[in-house]
């Protein structure tokens, strides 16, 4: 049956993309039209995190990284693997960055949530979030969106609702991910400036925690979790 309500989910980012024009124009960066493929895309993100969670797959364990590249694919390429050819050098370029980039990839994001394990999941899933994003980032492309899926498998793995882009928090959700983005997590900037930005990102997350995304108000937490 599945643990989300994708309708709920899928209902609030088509209104976020109606409103996405005038959203952008109030943005200190302007980003990218959100498409329908964009939609689509993270939709079946949202997808492949109901079948992670429910399947008890936990993505940091060795041998199980590839679902996480997987997110990533799914969030660019869409989910048919099938038609996926037009896009297989950046796949593979992809894939390399993910498991050799020095200082990150999915070493580093490993290592940081087995330190933090016993954080709160708020945290935990924002840590998650702002360590994929900020520089080196994990992916080539597509950080905020696979990193916001990221974010939500974590969540979902403990019984809370998955974060859910909408017009009333689009805003607060995008600054300061522009903020993530343009801050290393390597050196002195990003040892003073990250502790504090994840604090807030976890508040904000906790903050926009929605039921109406679950299709079950007693989602039982994954264990350990």
């Amino acid at each position: 049956m599945g643990l989300l309500n994708l309708p709920a989910i899928e209902a609030a980012l088509r209104q976020v993309q109606r409103e996405f024009p005038a959203i952008n124009r109030r943005l200190s960066g302007q980003r990218d039209p959100m498409s329908d493929a964009v939609v689509e895309n993270l939709l079946a993100g949202y997808g492949y995190v109901d079948i992670l969670v429910e399947g008890g797959i936990d993505v940091f364990a060795m041998g199980q990284h590839q679902y996480l590249l997987e997110l990533n694919n799914i969030v660019l390429c869409g989910p048919d693997e099938i038609g996926r050819g037009e896009f297989s050098q950046h796949i593979e370029a992809t894939k390399t960055r993910f498991y050799d980039e020095p200082g990150a990839g999915i070493q580093d994001l490993v290592e940081w949530c087995a330190i933090h394990s016993g954080d709160s999941v708020w945290r935990l899933a924002a840590g998650a979030y702002v360590r994929s994003l900020s520089k080196p980032q994990l992916f080539i492309e597509g950080n905020h969106r696979t990193g916001v899926l990221l974010a939500s498998y974590l969540l979902l793995r403990a019984g809370k609702p998955p974060f859910v882009l909408t017009v009333d928090n689009a805003m607060a959700f995008f600054e300061p991910s522009t903020v993530i983005r343009n801050t290393s997590k390597l050196g002195a900037m990003g040892f003073f400036r990250l502790p504090g930005i994840k604090k807030r990102f976890a508040k904000f997350l906790e903050g926009q925690a929605d039921e109406r995304y679950l299709l079950s108000s007693t989602v039982r937490a994954a264990p350990g979790l």
